[in-house]
């Protein structure tokens, strides 16, 4: 069993929002080409965020249709973007063999996954009040998911899952690293960066002791990524 991640589909079946000005031709068929080549039924695939730019989750349906159909366990967090999201108990009735992870844990064998959506970390470029606000929010929710499980979580391998980057243009440090620190992540695996300026300082690799993996479907060339075997 292998685990797969891939973030930011931009999947619009419903939405008139072609991705196509931003060079992305042909994006979807890609993405499942690539996922069609890879992924058995037994595999885990997590998608980081933004899978559908849907306003409602009636529009959504169609865009969740196609992942439900593809092989593999889902994983999927929620993204800026992604206004459809609904309650856990509403997506789930609707799709039960998705697991919707938001601010709770998923576990699939000797896996355990976390997450939360995130938000941009402290900088000095722009930083708001209200930023700092949402982010403090969110850093919270991500304590709330990795204290949602009760046992022993050492015997397990540890996801934390996030739209938005752990760290701030600079990699300076963060309370999302002191967290991952403090629970011994084991991988981190999020999305949200586009473009060649935000490739090009990406924070990726093993650090203190978490493997961070940036999963953009762009920065991966539309292709997903195997993240363990």
């Amino acid at each position: 069993m292998s685990v797969y991640a891939i973030g930011d589909l931009h999947l619009s079946s419903n939405e008139e929002k072609p991705m196509d000005i931003f060079g992305w031709i042909n994006h979807k068929e890609k993405i499942f080409k690539s996922w069609n080549e890879l992924v058995a039924d037994d595999d885990i695939v997590i998608i980081a965020g933004d899978t559908s730019w849907a306003l409602k989750f009636e529009d959504a349906r169609a865009d969740l249709d196609q992942i439900n159909k593809l092989k593999g366990r889902k994983i999927i967090i929620k993204g800026n973007h992604d206004y459809w999201w609904q309650s856990l108990t509403k997506m789930k009735k609707n799709y039960p063999e998705i697991e919707f992870l938001h601010n709770n844990h998923v576990i699939i064998n000797d896996y355990i996954f976390y997450g939360t959506r995130g938000w941009i970390c402290p900088n000095d470029t722009k930083f708001t009040v209200e930023d700092e606000k949402i982010y403090n929010r969110e850093t919270e929710r991500l304590k709330y998911s990795l204290d949602s499980y009760k046992g022993d979580s050492s015997k397990f391998k540890k996801f934390v899952i996030m739209h938005y980057p752990p760290v701030n243009d600079k990699h300076d440090d963060s309370e999302v690293l002191k967290i991952l620190r403090e629970n011994n992540i084991d991988y981190m695996v999020y999305g949200h960066l586009h473009g060649e300026e935000s490739f090009s300082s990406v924070f990726e690799g093993l650090q203190g002791g978490t493997y961070f993996h940036l999963v953009s479907c762009d920065y991966l060339n539309f292709k997903l990524k195997k993240i363990r075997d």
